[in-house]
Order: C-alpha cells, then structure tokens, then sequence
C-alpha cells in the first residue's frame, strides 16, 4: 500500500466526539469533503489551527463559513525565529526569507491580536516553544513570542494552546511566571506521566494525537493512563502523526476514532463514555457552549 493512500473509514462512534487540533489547509481535500468524511464516522466538530499569518487568516476565514470549525490562530514556535532572522531554507510555506527583526515580529502579532478577537476564533495558538527545530539563535524571539500570545489569550479570553517540544520544562516555567490562562491546552501533549500530574495540578488540559499508538509511545500511554479524565481531549494533528497501523500515510479527521479506541484500552473504559467526556472536555476547553458540535 502506498504510503500517499489514505486510510480507509474506520467504524462510526455511537457517541459524538470533536478532533480539538487538525490543519484542515494542509489536508489533500476541500474542507467540505473533509468535513463529510468526518461527521460520517461520529466526528461532528473540529478545532482548525494557524500556524502563520496565512494559515491564520484562513483558519478565521473558515471558521465563520462552516458552523463545525472552530479557529485557533497564532505564530507557531518555529515561525517567530524566521521572521526575525530570516528563513534561508524555506522551512515555512512562504518560501525562503529575509530578516525582518523584531518590528516584523511585532507587526505580525499585532494581526494575531486582531485575529484573536474574532468571535469565531476559540483559541489563541499553538503557541509555545521548540527546543528540537529551534537553535539557541532563535529561542529570544520564541520565548517573546509565546509570552505574548500568552498575554493575548487571557486579555481576549480565549483558550491558550501550547506546542511544546522538547522544551517542557521551559513552557511550565514561562506559563507559571506568566500566569496562564483559564483554558490552556497542551496539544499534542508529549510529556511523561510526572508532566502529566504537574499539568493535572494546574489545571492544564492535555490532548492526545495518534502518537499515542506508536510502539515507543509508552511515556506517552502512561502519561494518558494517569491525566484526570475531565482534563483529556484528543486530536489528530492532521497530516501529521496518523495512528497505528496507518502509521505514515496521509492523516485526517476521519481517523480520530482510531485513536479513540485507542485511548479508551489504555484508560481500560468504554469507548461510549469516553467519546462523551471527550466531547463536553473540548466543549468546556474551547468555551464552545452554545456552539454547533
């Protein structure tokens, strides 16, 4: 099989359930056949996350259009250091660039900030810090960058959600020395089960992708076997990190329930309930009351 095949439906929940972080823009289909694929397998609403000003923009732009996407808009940890230095090697989607310094970065979190008031925009993210992509050249402007995101959540009342790669030490200390947010999720959570706890203490909500399924993810299951139910949510990070046994091949809402089942062998709980907490965890998370899910 092809590793560009898309993996086939997996069987519907009974009990609808949202993926709280997916890049729907960096997905091989249109957003209503992504939409249609998901809500057919029991996943009726999604968090679709900026990682730029483009992806940004477009994540406002959609979320207004469709009444199951919900935005979450900000410069992600890798894109504040190559608008200040430079992006020789067009990591980004724009291609290579020159330095801008900081009044690049400054400008660009000033159309963050607007972004963040939109009403349709739930969160402000995925913000935070990247020590493995990241030189040491480029953690002051990381580090500026997240602590005003940061201050823009909370100011805007939004949720904050966290990239935290491994740098997790750091992102505790700056949201400690901050003060986080009322809502503050780690995506993509990738901590161990003591992190887990430190997050528990303060409140912090932790969601789980499809890496969780991978063999030398057991950190990851112990961390997930520990977490306060009321505290768990669950998400692709599609295109990214599709669970096993698709491991490799394209990622996308659709495949959520996989990684539900997952989930719900590890906690040792039925796969009904856990759908449901999962559901009214992202409700509450993303301050979606009253919102189509």
């Amino acid at each position: 099989m092809s590793k560009d095949t898309a993996p086939p439906l997996p069987a519907p929940l009974a009990v609808p359930v949202a993926d709280s972080h997916t890049h729907l823009d960096m997905q091989d289909s249109t957003v209503d056949e992504a939409l249609a694929r998901a809500s057919s397998v029991g996943v009726t609403t999604v968090i679709q996350v900026g990682c730029d000003l483009k992806g940004s923009r477009w994540a406002a732009e959609t979320a207004a259009a469709y009444d199951s996407v919900h935005a979450a808009v900000a410069l992600h940890p890798n894109e504040a250091p190559r608008i200040v230095l430079g992006d020789d090697e067009g990591w980004s989607r724009q291609g290579a660039r020159p330095s801008g310094g900081d009044g690049a970065l400054d400008e660009a979190l000033g159309e963050i900030d607007r972004l963040a008031g939109l009403p349709q925009v739930r969160a402000v993210g995925e913000t935070g810090l990247d020590h493995f992509r990241t030189g040491p050249d480029g953690l002051a402007a990381q580090e500026r960058s997240f602590r005003a995101h940061i201050e823009m959540a909370k100011r805007h009342g939004k949720a904050l959600v966290i990239h935290d790669r491994e740098a997790h030490a750091d992102v505790l200390r700056i949201l400690d020395e901050e003060g986080a947010p009322d809502r503050t999720v780690f995506h993509c959570y990738s901590g161990d089960a003591e992190m887990a706890e430190l997050c528990a203490a303060r409140g912090y909500f932790m969601s789980f992708a499809g890496n969780m399924t991978f063999k030398n993810a057991q950190p990851l299951r112990d961390a997930l076997a520990v977490a306060p139910l009321e505290l768990v949510l669950v998400e692709t990070d599609a295109p990214f990190l599709t669970p096993a046994p698709y491991r490799g091949r394209p990622n996308a809402p659709y495949l959520i329930p996989v990684t539900v089942r997952a989930m719900a062998a590890v906690r040792n709980t039925g796969e009904d309930e856990l759908a449901a907490a999962l559901m009214a965890n992202t409700v509450r998370a993303f301050g979606l009351d009253g919102a189509t899910v």
